[in-house]
């Protein structure tokens, strides 16, 4: 199963320990910088990049698309890059692809260093790297107007916060998913309403959730709602004595763990065996299994979720622009987002792919959520990378790195 083994290595991140964000974004604070205009779509700058400028927030985008080079180099998630969709591509704008295909998120920022080092153009990007590229000057922002199918994309993914600061778009959202409560109907006779099954020694043993550091914000979600004292508004700008109490509430979590999954199958064969009853997933993971026939279901707690969503980010030193854009035009489109939300088992983010999803496979636009009410994404707190400055203009937050350590100690 790529797609499975391709998303799954997201959660391998604790393994790799990565530079201090607190100090890339004070750094980034210190670079002055001239705004351009030109692009559309202007959005109310992140509360906790409140007062910081990316390096490249100024740089100047294309008031059109000019010939192709001839060439594509791409830093993508395994499966962002199937025939199926490259060779129509080529065979319409020359452009062939080469795509080098990364397994975490530290890695594409670590590929991404120095603008894409003048070798790699695009890369398909996490929220939790997203910050790290455009407060590392590795990506610019691109002209939204060039991009005709992003009229069609579900708004909360038009400009969202972990690619749009101050109303410039680094980068086009592509698919997306929520991180849901997977459970056995067997275990569960109707659907646990909050998070708290996961902290509920009654299930002791019988919990898994994923091996990621980002997992931390699940926890500080549940907090925001369950012990409002703390004053948690966002689960990922979260001061020292809310990442501690989060922290905490993990620690109390962990000899109720069968296992921290690294891949999704890990999790789908732990169900199967009824070894665990209640998890964190995807909504993949809930597919897998019910076509299988398992007695599972998901749903999102009162206290909301958290979710990844990604995006086609334009390296600074991008040598091919031009086939740059021509792809994310390309991949954006209604036939193309169907054939990858069914390829890879998310879902995207136009949407129009919904009903050419459920000609490729039957009843795949609802069972991906592609179909939902904006309220029910609204209930989504998308991945993005913690930083040390929060909106209050002190650098007060815990920043990744620390989210890293702290995971080392929680999973030990």
């Amino acid at each position: 199963m790529r797609a499975n083994l391709s998303r799954a290595a997201r959660s391998g991140e604790h393994r790799r320990v990565l530079a201090a964000l607190g100090a890339v974004a004070t750094g980034a604070a210190m670079i002055a910088v001239t705004v351009t205009s030109g692009l559309a779509g202007a959005t109310t700058p992140r509360s906790g990049t409140a007062g910081l400028t990316p390096p490249e927030q100024g740089s100047p985008v294309p008031a059109s698309i000019g010939k192709g080079e001839g060439q594509l180099d791409l830093i993508a998630w395994e499966g962002y890059a199937q025939p199926q969709w490259v060779k129509p591509f080529t065979k319409a704008t020359g452009c062939a692809v080469s795509v080098k295909y990364a397994g975490s998120s530290s890695e594409m920022v670590s590929l991404m260093a120095n603008g894409g080092g003048g070798q790699y153009d695009l890369v398909s990007a996490s929220g939790d790297a997203d910050l790290r590229l455009i407060y590392g000057g590795d990506v610019k922002p691109i002209n939204m107007k060039l991009m005709p199918s992003w009229s069609s994309f579900h708004p909360f993914l038009q400009s969202p916060s972990f690619n749009t600061i101050n109303g410039k778009h680094y980068g086009i959202s592509y698919e997306f998913g929520p991180n849901v409560l997977l459970y056995s109907t067997k275990a569960f006779k109707s659907a646990p309403t909050s998070w708290s099954v996961l902290y509920n020694k009654k299930y002791s043993g019988q919990i898994t959730v994923p091996d990621n550091p980002i997992q931390i914000a699940d926890a500080a979600l549940y907090l925001s709602k369950s012990k409002p004292s703390l004053g948690i508004t966002d689960p990922y700008e979260l001061t020292q004595t809310q990442f501690n109490a989060a922290v905490s509430l993990m620690k109390s979590e962990h000899p109720l763990i069968k296992k921290y999954w690294d891949l999704a199958s890990q999790e789908i064969s732990l169900f199967q065996s009824g070894t665990t009853v209640v998890g964190a997933a995807w909504p993949y993971q809930t597919n897998t299994l019910q076509a299988a026939g398992a007695k599972v279901a998901d749903t999102i707690p009162s206290q909301g979720a958290t979710g990844w969503a990604d995006t086609w980010m334009l390296a600074t030193k991008a040598p091919h622009p031009n086939c740059a854009y021509k792809w994310m035009q390309w991949v954006t489109t209604p036939k193309v987002q169907a054939e990858e939300a069914i390829y890879f088992g998310e879902t995207p983010a136009n949407t129009q792919a919904c009903a050419i999803m459920n000609s490729l496979q039957k009843g795949s636009c609802a069972a991906y959520h592609a179909n939902a009410p904006e309220s029910y994404f609204n209930t989504i707190k998308f991945w993005k990378t913690p930083l040390a400055q929060c909106g209050n203009g002190k650098n007060d937050c815990v920043p990744f790195q620390q989210w890293a350590s702290a995971w080392t100690q929680i999973t030990g």
